[in-house]
């Protein structure tokens, strides 16, 4: 993850925020005051992390997921040929 001062991040902000969007990855900008240190990322990549907390917080979701994840580790699958139309 890059860092980048907070006065270069100012007068780059357009090519940082278009960096950010094509390379998804996150920006950290640093000031003098580590405690006004921030993050900086995508649009798409915020409703991501916010779709992930919600599965998280969803008990009967976390569930499912979890016993698919112990099915494909016990070898309990199954291969399904898709038909086209």
């Amino acid at each position: 993850m890059e860092a980048i001062a907070y006065s270069h991040f100012r007068n780059h902000l357009k090519d940082y925020m278009k960096k950010v969007n094509d390379e998804f990855e996150p920006l950290v900008v640093v000031n003098k005051n580590p405690e006004e240190d921030i993050v900086v990322i995508s649009k798409s990549e915020w409703n991501s992390i916010q779709e992930t907390l919600s599965i998280a917080k969803n008990p009967y979701l976390s569930e499912k997921i979890t016993r698919g994840i112990d099915q494909v580790k016990a070898g309990q699958t199954l291969l399904h040929t898709l038909i086209e139309e």
